[in-house]
């Protein structure tokens, strides 16, 4: 059975996971050989995602980690969601006992190497095989990877992106979260930027609407993406968005581990009045969750600051 130090090794692991805005709103709790994954919703992003649904989905992905480092280490891992029926910021006890999973453990060496691609991709596509182990990995969490098909539909997805960054910019509230969460790296969240520069960045970023010139620049990025994804789900629920982060994170340490990185379009989710529009337009069943770009970088990633271990483990 793991020790507590071994349990600590997890977290250290798990809070690589991705977060909107590297919010990382995660804090854990260490028993016997078990660790409980609660909600920190003093991270929540009360514009940018009022039900917390992005929230969730990224501690879903922490999730994912703690399962596949679980599983790398030698042990079984058993996931009970929702644990606390009178407690909803409690999503998870993971608990560790014997004989671990090999599949999730060959995705153990992706978890330092993904990493957010902000940039324009390589012009190289990528092949069926590795779509199809893309695909598979989002269906073994019990949600579905939808590829963004012919060419008319790509455009309509892509100005849907270019419209949504047009009304999240028009909102004063919505440009002001966002400052907030613009840090110099050694803060260790948030969006990094050199230290000189971030008192400068929130500042125009309050003050002025932008969102015409990041919606040509999102447009740009989406048309040189060799592919772009939409995981959904079944419903719109809690426990789905815990799915769809745990399915997410899986996808994209499946992409990692075959030289692929992601970054996220997730404007028409984030709208109401353009999610419904999206899942039309790409002709999806289910509910979309995340919808991003994926492809071979060019160079390396940067990695986004972590919090250290023990800020995000409580008593």
């Amino acid at each position: 059975m793991p020790d507590r130090q071994e349990l600590e090794t997890f977290v250290a692991m798990a809070v690589l996971a991705p977060s909107s805005h590297n919010t990382q709103p995660w804090l854990f709790q260490i028993g016997k050989d078990c660790i409980r994954l609660i909600a920190d919703r003093t991270r929540a992003l009360p514009v940018n995602d009022p039900v917390d649904r992005e929230l969730t989905i990224s501690c879903g992905c922490a999730l994912m980690n703690l399962r596949i480092v679980g599983a790398a280490s030698g042990y079984g891992v058993r996931v009970s969601l929702f644990p606390e029926p009178n407690d909803e910021d409690v999503f998870a006890d993971v608990e560790f006992s014997v004989a671990g999973n090999a599949t999730l453990s060959a995705l153990f060496d992706a978890i330092p190497n993904r990493h957010t691609y902000r940039k324009r991709f390589a012009e190289r596509e990528v092949s069926k095989q590795k779509t199809n182990q893309l695909e598979a990995s989002a269906a073994r969490e019990n949600a579905e990877l939808c590829f963004v098909g012919d060419d008319a539909t790509q455009v309509a997805v892509c100005n849907l992106v270019s419209e949504g960054d047009r009304l999240q910019w028009a909102n004063p509230s919505w440009r002001r979260e966002l400052a907030q969460w613009m840090h110099a790296r050694r803060v260790g969240d948030g969006l990094a930027l050199p230290g000189f520069a971030a008192p400068v960045a929130r500042a125009i970023i309050r003050r002025f609407d932008i969102g015409k010139g990041v919606g040509a620049s999102d447009a740009e990025l989406f048309k040189h993406s060799p592919l772009i994804g939409v995981l959904t789900t079944d419903n719109d629920k809690a426990r789905d968005w815990l799915t769809a982060g745990q399915a997410l994170q899986r996808v994209l340490l499946t992409a990692a581990a075959a030289g692929l990185q992601v970054s996220y379009l997730n404007q028409p989710i984030e709208l109401p009045e353009l999610r419904t529009r999206l899942a039309n337009i790409a002709g999806i069943n289910g509910v979309p969750q995340i919808l991003f770009r994926i492809g071979y970088p060019i160079d390396a990633p940067t990695k986004a600051p972590r919090r250290d271990t023990e800020d995000v483990i409580i008593a």
